[in-house]
């Protein structure tokens, strides 16, 4: 390890760097054509994020509901509460645009009002058939579509939730998408460039507002959200750390390279992206910006150490070729340490999180490496820094703020493990008022029209997000058993009863209508046929479904008729209340169904997000043991002692349980964009203290290992790259607070303030425990030197090295 790290390694790539410019920079310039190449694999993910790896029971029962029934989320709704619907004008443009949606490829079924099908019987064929509901010569008369909609809202209940809501007059259309475009591109080419000018050019005509939800709509507007958001992340994330940067340093040049450094990174990260084959998710969108984030920290370090040696002897290729030597280790760790903060998500057996683990762990060496590489040879053909790009070592906000951290340390140590116990204190608190959300809907943009329809359905119609229930009689042709369909019908009083679920939708209902229709249309007679009925009705149906093209049985019973399916939706509010709601339903499922007989899977989208929220938390805790057992390694490679480990980990432990005690109290429940949050700022936090304890371990070397002395010249050398780069990276993090995602909000705010946190936790508390440890400390390291060093070296040693070489 010392060979490997040591003085002659960092010297002989310094050499290496500032000898072989011109070619380390044509290689930079064909690695990024090469990475650019790749831009044309990039995709966009067409499906929602799964949380839950492939092979658990959740995602099993899921994908065998879809063996048996195929894609549940097909459904596209349209819907009004404007009484002008039933008015001849409205009524006819309506008609033309619902024929117009039938018309598009991509459609396989419409159910609206103007071409509703009743179910009538044939008794001479003894069959039931359907009849329009609407004769289109007679829509031209208000007074008859008048009767229409009376009939329709008393004596057709088998629509009552699905298209119409009695109570408040609200009427909708269900649009069926092909099962096979729903989680390829076609559909979002049909959502974006077909059926939204429809339904806008019949608002501009009608001057109505209609209201369109569903799953595929949700989700095509929901990621073209996300992918006009990347160039806003980017954009913004150039801006403002650019502008700090150039605040810090007052050097147009310094500001060019890191602007330059950083777009190279974002090219290569696009790159590594497509090279892998990945898709663009709400994850992955992140990394561009995160590239920015971390690089501009490592330019300011680079940058700032440069200026500093070039203070202290005024000679540039020396500068320079310190920059390399006395930093390289530090930096190295620090940036192994991010990335590999990042790369714990990869432990988590999750697609989405290994993928962005994998993505951001390697694009965070890839910034390190292009940052050593570029700016020494940079400020190699530039003129020397003059006084004004020096001036901000000794600023003077900058100097006060370091002398108040210095007398806190030196004078108030006692005030800082106060503070430290009462913020713990309120973390703990907090923490037991946080709550869990497995809502879909949380995280998306809460100021768009779509997310606006959201709700409306969800008030008129009790939600869009499908909650699905697979029945397994395990016979064939079992599903039409009257026995079976009572069971199932008292199953769906139970869901009925539960304030956050809609009507339940299944063979039941059918069969009901059939019973009316039997029986002349009469609503009265909307119910299961009994014992005596059953033979000569069912047959009716049977009979009926033969002839049917598109019969309404085949989206609720499978072709072998073994399998049921019961579907309801659910208000997406937070998800919280899922867990005991499909609790309720097995309770009831098992004693109607008794497992030996029948298997019941509880299933859909919003149970599985749900599930995946509840998967990722479990996974956190095992993700931040990880981080901190690195971390711990670190250090112990470093001092050799196991106080010192605790030294290290205490200043970051401290921010995240803070963090969390915000989020308790500020009521931001844990989903999957908050629960990212401790890992990514953990592994960014640790790196302050890695950069001080390197640069304290170094003042050990020079001031003969006296810690007071080592630990207050620490503050003169890496206190203001500390300074500087945590206030870039809170800046960095807040560009994220611009996105109209509420998870991607919370994200960037939580974790800019879990660093800001951060930082005054390693520039305050750590050395504040350092120097409580000094006599037990000081007496062990004077007994015993340490046996290697992998940091930074001392100038004397670096001139002996230099005098040799030459």
């Amino acid at each position: 390890m010392k060979k490997l790290l040591g003085i002659g390694f960092w010297e002989l790539i310094a050499r290496i760097i500032l000898r072989n410019r011109i070619f380390i920079l044509v290689g930079v310039v064909l690695v990024t054509i090469l990475m650019a190449l790749q831009w044309k694999n990039i995709q966009f993910t067409q499906t929602e994020a799964n949380l839950i790896p492939a092979d658990d029971k959740v995602n099993v029962d899921y994908n065998h509901f879809l063996k048996n029934f195929g894609e549940e989320g097909n459904l596209i709704v349209i819907a009004t509460k404007d009484k002008r619907l039933f008015t001849p004008k409205v009524f006819e443009n309506w008609s033309k645009l619902m024929d117009k949606i039938q018309s598009d490829k991509e459609v396989t079924l419409v159910i609206s009002v103007d071409n509703l099908q009743k179910l009538t019987k044939n008794d001479s064929l003894q069959t039931f058939e359907l009849a329009p509901l609407v004769d289109a010569k007679k829509v031209q008369k208000e007074n008859y579509l008048k009767e229409i909609k009376s009939e329709l809202f008393n004596k057709l209940p088998f629509y009552e939730g699905l298209l119409f809501n009695k109570k408040s007059g609200a009427v909708r259309s269900a649009i069926y998408l092909d099962k096979k475009i729903v989680n390829t591109k076609a559909r979002k080419e049909y959502v974006l460039h077909k059926f939204i000018p429809e339904i806008e050019k019949f608002n501009a005509e009608n001057n109505m507002q209609l209201h369109v939800s569903g799953m595929p709509y949700i989700r095509t507007l929901n990621a073209k959200t996300i992918i006009d958001e990347i160039g806003l992340f980017i954009g913004a994330a150039l801006l403002i750390t650019s502008l700090i940067f150039f605040f810090f340093f007052r050097s147009f040049r310094a500001t060019l390279i890191s602007l330059i450094i950083v777009i190279i990174g974002v090219m290569w990260s696009f790159g590594i992206i497509g090279l892998l084959g990945y898709e663009i998710t709400v994850l992955t969108a992140l990394v561009p910006t995160l590239v920015i984030v971390i690089g501009i920290p490592n330019c300011i370090f680079l940058i700032n150490k440069y200026h500093q040696e070039y203070q202290k002897h005024a000679n540039k290729a020396k500068a320079l070729q310190r920059v390399i030597t006395k930093t390289g280790t530090a930096t190295l760790m620090t940036n192994l340490t991010t990335a590999l903060g990042f790369a714990t998500f990869i432990a988590t057996n999750n697609v989405l999180l290994t993928e962005f683990g994998v993505v951001t762990s390697i694009n965070i060496i890839a910034i390190y490496i292009l940052c050593l590489l570029v700016i020494p040879i940079f400020f190699s053909y530039i003129p020397a820094p003059i006084p004004r790009h020096l001036g901000h070592l000794e600023r003077e906000y900058l100097t006060s703020f370091m002398d108040w951290i210095v007398r806190t340390v030196k004078y108030n140590r006692v005030g800082v493990y106060i503070t430290a116990v009462i913020l713990l204190v309120f973390g703990i608190i907090g923490i037991y008022e946080i709550k869990i959300s497995g809502s879909i809907i949380e995280d998306m943009p809460k100021k768009t029209a779509f997310f606006d329809d959201i709700r409306f359905f969800e008030k008129e119609f009790d939600g869009v997000m499908p909650l699905e229930i697979m029945i397994d009689t395990k016979r064939k042709q079992g599903v039409m058993k009257l026995s079976n369909l009572k069971r199932m019908e008292e199953l769906e009083e139970t869901i009925m009863e539960i304030p956050e679920l809609s009507k339940p939708l299944s063979i039941v209902n059918l069969v009901k209508y059939s019973k009316q229709a039997y029986y002349n249309g009469n609503p009265d007679y909307y119910q299961l046929p009994t014992s005596q009925e059953q033979s000569f009705i069912l047959s009716y149906a049977k009979n009926g479904a033969k002839n049917a093209k598109d019969n309404l049985m085949k989206s609720y019973v499978d072709s072998t008729g073994q399998y049921a399916r019961i579907t309801t939706f659910i208000k997406d509010e937070n998800g919280e209340k899922m867990e005991a709601i499909e609790a309720r339903i097995r309770e009831k499922a098992n004693t109607l169904f008794p497992a030996e007989r029948y298997n019941v899977i509880i299933t859909g989208k919003a149970s599985v997000f749900q599930k995946g929220t509840k998967y990722l938390l479990d996974n956190l805790l095992s993700s931040l043991l990880f981080a901190f057992l690195i971390t711990a390694g670190l250090v112990a490679i470093m001092f050799r002692s196991f106080k010192m480990v605790l030294v290290s980990i205490i200043p970051n432990l401290l921010p995240l349980l803070m963090t969390a005690g915000l989020m308790g109290f500020l009521g931001i429940p844990l989903k999957p964009s908050t629960i990212l949050v401790f890992g990514i700022a953990f592994g960014m936090s640790v790196d302050d203290t890695l950069r001080f304890l390197a640069q304290y371990r170094l003042e050990l070397t020079r001031n003969n290992w006296k810690i007071r002395k080592s630990v207050f010249a620490t503050f003169d050398d890496a206190g203001i790259s500390m300074f500087y780069t945590s206030i870039v990276l809170f800046f960095g993090f807040s560009v994220f607070m611009l996105s109209g995602f509420g998870g991607t909000v919370a994200l960037g705010g939580l974790v800019a303030l879990t660093l800001f946190f951060g930082m005054l936790s390693n520039l305050v508390l750590l050395p504040s425990l350092v120097l409580t440890l000094n006599k037990t400390l000081a007496n062990e390291q004077e007994l015993k030197e340490p046996t290697f060093d992998i940091l930074e070296h001392t100038d004397e040693e670096l001139d002996e090295l230099e005098k040799k070489n030459n």
